[in-house]
């Protein structure tokens, strides 16, 4: 059990800032997140795309603000969980429960849930004999590359992250790149990259095939892959990675008995608490009457949620509001030097 005083959902910008709004005010906190890396939609989906309303920066891009954000809250040293979704609470005394899919357990008096739209789970390959291998020898992501070390591998996909990681992990792996067109999505000094190691004859392009069937019993052997044009063929292969990319699901929030709303959570915009005590919401999964999906918003409501929390955190101590530019503690937790 991992105790802490708050226990935020989701690692997305909003749900960073909210670990710095928490750590300037003395409250630790662990952040779950289902993807396996921080950084949420920003990272996902336009990590190379500029945004344009973010105060005081002109323009940068979602890969760019997410390296700031997780820049500034490096003196908290709080920990992330990674890869890992929260499956079920339940309130004991003045605490919440959380268990995570890994079998994690988690115990805070307060939950801020900063999951965007709800969680993002991975678009899985629609064949049934996947489902065995899944988690196994079928992945959706990586969160260990020395797994693969000295393997055959199939990466299915055609964007960033399928492109990305055929790269890095053309290092020491024989890899088969696989994508259902003939076109790939990614940033051009990646494509060129990716020919490059073609040429060398590190990285196999197939192009335009579809996955046909996984083969193999209690053990994952190789896979059939199909052109467009009929043509079959087969691959010895070890592990399939497949990136087709992110679908979004309210999932398990949908069932811990908090008031929903077309698939978002009302709260009072006092405390951005949502109807269950100690529990919050901030970000786009919140709503409130004038709410703004712009993750300007989002670091407001992350700073009053974490001025809530510190109420039922520290019960027997008075919050004292106090400006960064000249609070000696809140410098003290930043690790500045006089």
């Amino acid at each position: 059990m991992i105790k802490t005083d708050a226990i935020i959902v989701g690692a997305g910008p909003t749900g960073l800032f909210a670990v710095h709004q928490l750590g300037i005010i003395g409250l630790k906190c662990e952040v779950i997140d289902n993807l396996d890396r921080p950084g949420g939609q920003c990272i996902e989906l336009y990590p190379d795309k500029p945004i344009y309303d973010i105060p005081g920066i002109p323009e940068c891009t979602g890969g760019q603000l997410t390296e700031g954000l997780l820049k500034q809250i490096k003196p908290f040293k709080n920990n992330f969980h990674l890869g890992q979704r929260v499956e079920e609470i339940k309130q004991e005394d003045n605490s919440w429960i959380v268990k995570t899919n890994s079998g994690n357990f988690f115990a805070a008096p307060n939950i801020i849930i900063a999951g965007g739209v709800g969680s993002f789970e991975p678009r899985k390959l629609s064949l049934k004999e996947a489902e065995k291998f899944e988690g196994k020898q079928v992945l959706y992501s990586v969160t260990n590359k020395d797994l693969f070390k000295n393997k055959k591998l199939s990466i299915f996909g055609g964007g960033d992250s399928a492109l990305d990681w055929a790269l890095e992990l053309s290092k020491s792996n024989e890899i088969t790149l696989i994508h259902r067109r003939n076109e790939f999505r990614g940033a051009a000094h990646t494509l060129n990259e990716i020919k490059k190691k073609e040429k060398e004859g590190k990285i196999i392009v197939k192009t335009p095939y579809n996955i046909k069937s996984i083969l193999g019993d209690s053990v994952l052997s190789g896979i059939e892959i199909e052109h467009e044009n009929g043509k079959v063929e087969k691959i010895k292969t070890d592990y399939i990675l497949s990136f087709f990319g992110l679908i979004m699901k309210l999932g398990p929030i949908a069932d811990w008995g908090l008031n929903i709303d077309k698939k978002t959570i009302p709260v009072n915009t006092e405390s951005f608490q949502t109807n269950k005590e100690g529990i919050f919401a901030v970000g786009d999964i919140c709503n409130y009457p004038g709410k703004l999906k712009l993750i300007l918003s989002g670091f407001h409501e992350a700073a009053l949620a974490a001025r809530a929390c510190f109420k039922r955190a520290r019960p027997n101590e008075t919050y004292r509001f106090e400006f960064t530019t000249a609070s000696k503690s809140i410098h003290d937790r930043l690790g500045l030097k006089k």
